[in-house]
């Protein structure tokens, strides 16, 4: 029999790279969106697809028991990927708009994480990897809140794994750096509903400089920017080495981020970072 995994975020990008990689190579691919049209459609593709929201509750608990109905009670792997930026410096991000990040991106992959490990556990090699970032651990300028969300998965990821040592799950972090998704696109409704950039003291950067790049429609790439199947990749090691890492880097921003903030010391890490 296929293993089976369940993603979050499939409707584009990495998630969406991920499901249909997955799929192809034999796997029982539950693919979760937010938005039940995203499900429809991946369902005509092929996949399985139900609805998964982080921010609701009912949501994650519907998921849950869907998985337990199709599979009889066993799950081989979760990989936790949704998540979404909020942009902004943080002086400017109001309380409201943390809160909201954090139920998205943290409290709603840990309490997904946790609902299924009694059916992780019922498999033999489980494996939940989750979805950071190179800002996980490098932070720069007006990335703040997502950061943030970041550095908590990445905490609270080590502590599992390092809680787990003689269990059975192995708890993975993938960390992406520039990747070609709609993260930048999917920012602006949340820049524009919690961000008052032009009562900001810093307004001046906003208007010249960060609402050009965030407003861009050129398809132009980053630096060292990768298509999503470059995640696919490090999470198919993640999912199917007998001995995977406990921490994947992806692109070559992260590996340099990881150097600096391993070697150099913090006043050189803000020069560079900055």
């Amino acid at each position: 029999m296929s293993k089976a995994i369940l993603i979050t975020g499939c409707s584009s990008g990495i998630g969406y790279d991920a499901a249909v990689t997955l799929h192809a190579r034999g796997w029982r691919v539950f693919a979760t969106c937010r938005q039940q049209t995203d499900c429809e459609r991946l369902a005509q593709q092929g996949l399985e697809s139900f609805r998964l929201d982080y921010t609701d509750e009912t949501s994650i608990r519907s998921a849950v028991a869907e998985v337990e109905n199709r599979t009889g009670g066993k799950l081989d792997a979760l990989f936790n990927n949704g998540a979404y930026a909020l942009p902004g410096a943080v002086e400017d991000v109001p309380r409201g708009g943390l809160r909201a990040i954090f139920e998205t991106n943290v409290f709603g992959p840990f309490d997904l994480m946790n609902r299924l490990l009694p059916q992780l556990l019922n498999t033999a090699d489980p494996r939940v990897v989750n979805c950071s970032s190179v800002l996980g651990f490098a932070a720069i300028p007006f990335r703040g809140a997502y950061s943030a969300t970041k550095a908590a998965m990445e905490s609270l990821t080590d502590t599992a794994r390092r809680e787990n040592r003689k269990g059975p799950i192995k708890f993975i972090l993938i960390e992406p750096g520039p990747i070609s998704t709609r993260i930048r696109e999917n920012a602006i409704p949340h820049f524009e509903k919690w961000i008052d950039w032009e009562a900001s003291r810093k307004r001046n950067f906003y208007e010249k400089t960060f609402r050009p790049r965030l407003y861009r429609t050129d398809n132009k790439k980053d630096r060292f920017e990768l298509a999503p199947a470059a995640v696919t990749a490090k999470l198919i090691h993640a999912l199917e080495a007998r001995r995977p890492k406990p921490r994947y880097f992806v692109t070559v921003p992260t590996h340099f981020a990881g150097w600096i903030t391993r070697l150099l010391p913090t006043s050189w890490q803000d020069a560079l970072l900055s």
